[in-house]
């Protein structure tokens, strides 16, 4: 295949190792060759040319769990979505799962039906699917509880419809009563079925993995410790259900308030390398100067440049109850390295490859292998992405 482009000069993040001053060739949309610098004999001259200059290239972030940035939620109307998508890049994100909070039942398969028609044509990173938190959650957290719903299986049909043909990827809570045969209706579909907002015991989660249910996103977050029933004795739930299954992935919102490092470095221990990820939850004041925001009907408050969003409506706690994040994905991946102390390889594991896996893409994306779609992120020693490409074409350029 012909090569279209040549980044040289890069220090490629593989997945167990970084390898420096090497070159790759992309044509077609996709990666072709990966090979030490300067060896270009063969490359033909008409191939574009960037010159990475020692940086750091790594495959294209995959955010599992976004709400929106820069003013725009991307359940809000289809322009705030296609906005959202056009800004990802600058953030080294290629592909994501807008976040849809639940509306009143009859409103919220509209909505949605409206955001998936117009998803195909929005520039920027690509949906991968519609990730669906709600309306099957038993916790409200940040979530307006007038939304919620029992367990509908009408309800169901009726969003999976609105939504193709993307997946429709639900978070559920095991704990809700009727929502075992759900939960085996959504993963027939082939979507993954996601966990949260819950306080399910051992056995009820447990029945939801076996219904197939394989994933916990903003994991530790709205997932309280059970009470105690034993003096003495400290009890479990669905966390260390979802710790203990070995068929189970989790996400986290990895800003050093949401959880605690040492949760990542567990998840990573019980898990192992390629069953935990990184996501943002970010919300409508991520990007933007401290303020008052509104989100799913709630008003929120961004204190500080990259703190987490708080309800603005809670005096009764210190700046208000946590209602998200304004982490962005390559802040993620750096909070990986300096607050859990992982590897570069794998933090970026966790925000592309594994996250790819989740979503059923481990062959096309989320990896900086030949024959890989060749969304990739160009990003220096402080993390600030410099360069992003989504099939081999520069969607984010800092210095233009």
């Amino acid at each position: 295949m012909k090569i279209d482009l040549i980044i040289d000069h890069a220090c490629v993040v593989g997945e167990s190792a970084l390898l420096p001053d090497s070159a790759v060739e992309i044509g077609g949309g996709r990666i072709l060759r990966i090979r030490p610098a300067g060896d270009d004999g063969s490359a033909p001259g008409d191939a574009a040319r960037v010159d990475a200059g020692g940086r750091y290239l790594a495959p294209g972030f995959i955010d599992l769990h976004i709400h929106g940035m820069h003013r725009h939620l991307v359940d809000h109307s289809p322009a705030d979505l296609a906005a959202a998508a056009a800004i990802l890049p600058r953030y080294g994100v290629t592909g994501f799962l807008p976040t849809v909070c639940p509306l009143p039942s009859g409103r919220d398969a509209a909505a949605l039906r409206a955001l998936a028609e117009t998803a195909p044509a929005a520039p920027g990173a690509r949906v991968l699917g519609f990730h669906l938190e709600g309306p099957f959650l038993t916790l409200t957290g940040a979530i307006s509880k007038d939304a919620l719903g029992p367990a509908d299986p009408a309800r169901v049909e009726a969003l999976m419809t609105a939504a193709a043909p993307y997946p429709a990827i639900f978070s559920i809570a095991p704990d809700m009563p009727g929502i075992e045969p759900l939960i085996r209706r959504m993963a027939r579909s082939g979507a993954p079925v996601f966990m949260t907002h819950t306080a399910a015991t051992v056995a009820e989660t447990q029945r939801a993995i076996a219904a197939g249910a394989c994933h916990a996103t903003h994991f530790y977050d709205v997932f309280p410790v059970p009470p105690v029933t034993e003096g003495g004795v400290r009890p479990c739930g669905a966390v260390e259900a979802i710790l203990a299954d070995p068929r189970v992935s989790v996400d986290f919102i990895l800003d050093g308030v949401h959880v605690d490092p040492v949760a990542v470095q567990m998840a990573l221990q019980c898990k192992g390398p390629d069953r935990v990820c990184l996501i943002t939850d970010a919300m409508v004041g991520t990007g933007l100067p401290p303020g008052r925001h509104s989100f799913g009907g709630q008003d929120v408050l961004f204190t500080a440049p990259g703190a987490p969003a708080r309800l603005a409506d809670n005096p009764a706690r210190k700046g208000g109850g946590l209602a998200g994040s304004g982490l962005t994905l390559n802040l993620a991946v750096r909070n990986a390295v300096q607050m859990a102390g992982t590897s570069l390889p794998q933090a970026v594991r966790m925000a592309s490859a594994n996250p790819a896996q989740v979503l059923g893409l481990a062959g096309s994306k989320g990896r900086l292998l030949p024959g890989y779609d060749a969304d990739l992120v160009l990003f220096d020693e402080r993390f600030d992405v410099q360069q992003t490409w989504i099939a081999g074409t520069s969607v984010f350029n800092k210095e233009c």
